[in-house]
């Protein structure tokens, strides 16, 4: 039976590699950045400029897709995931790390179908690290199929995290609670690539036995999820169910194993979903 989507996957990579031309152009140039909810909301006019290219061209391409967009929801766009196929996009996810020039910036491109992801992409473009997955065929770095961890030990683990774009304090000390517990089991170490896409992909790479974090979007994760699990890995939620990428919650492990005995340290809370109404004016 044909692959219905692998021709919308090729368009995503080729698309993904163009993006990152003009991530890399942009970092040559002055880089104009603005805030969305504080002032450690960081967008800059790449990304806006990226999202862009990515919806303009792929409109032309499949005029009957849909999109959720990082900057188109800030921007107002609702966030919502229909049967129908949708492009879940994060044009520059590591804003931060690319406006300081901190060499871990990500085009992620996910695609669903029926709610279910079909491809992910992830193009860690200051690297040149080219990420895929299809659903069922597996997941490749530069070609190269990818494989998780084999390390069943927490205490023989890196563990990755982020510590978030929040700045409220019960929000910060939840997170700081989690890293304690987390260090202190003792795990080798926590690191952090500052992009939730190029972490997950370093789960996928078996650089990491796990990533976990509160407080991403789906656009962050849609991609790298998928490869992810492809590469061999599994996905829940930091309170041990289902994972639910609106939730905005999501740990993912190399194993079962590693995952629960993760979610055991996590002093878990629960931020606004994704798609959860605007609050009223």
């Amino acid at each position: 039976m044909a692959d219905l989507w692998q021709n919308a996957m090729d368009y995503a990579v080729a698309i993904a590699r163009k993006a990152g031309e003009m991530v890399r152009e942009a970092l040559r140039d002055d880089r104009k950045v603005m805030t969305k909810s504080s002032s450690v909301d960081l967008v800059t006019q790449t990304d806006q400029k990226v999202e862009q290219l990515i919806i303009q061209s792929v409109k032309e391409k499949f005029p009957t897709h849909r999109f959720i967009g990082e900057e188109s929801v800030a921007a107002g766009e609702a966030c919502d995931l229909t049967d129908s196929p949708t492009w879940i996009i994060d044009p520059i996810d590591g804003t931060t790390n690319f406006v300081h020039a901190f060499p871990f910036v990500a085009i992620s491109i996910g695609f669903s179908v029926n709610k279910q992801s079909e491809f992910g992409v992830v193009y860690s473009c200051l690297e040149d690290k080219m990420f895929t997955a299809r659903r069922g065929k597996g997941a490749f770095c530069n070609g190269e199929q990818l494989k998780v961890s084999d390390q069943e030990d927490i205490k023989q683990s890196i563990i990755a995290t982020e510590f978030g774009s929040s700045r409220d304090p019960e929000a910060v000390d939840k997170i700081f609670s989690s890293l304690r517990n987390i260090l202190c089991i003792p795990v080798h170490g926590v690191r952090g690539a500052g992009s939730a896409a190029i972490n997950l992909c370093l789960v996928a790479s078996g650089c990491v036995e796990a990533y976990y974090e509160i407080g991403i979007h789906i656009w962050d994760v849609a991609a790298g999820s998928l490869i992810v699990s492809e590469a061999g890995g599994v996905l829940i939620d930091v309170e041990g169910g289902a994972v639910d990428l609106m939730s905005r919650r999501l740990v993912a492990a190399n194993s079962r194993t590693i995952a629960e005995r993760i979610v055991k340290e996590i002093d878990s809370f629960s931020p606004l979903r994704d798609d959860a109404p605007p609050p009223k004016q």
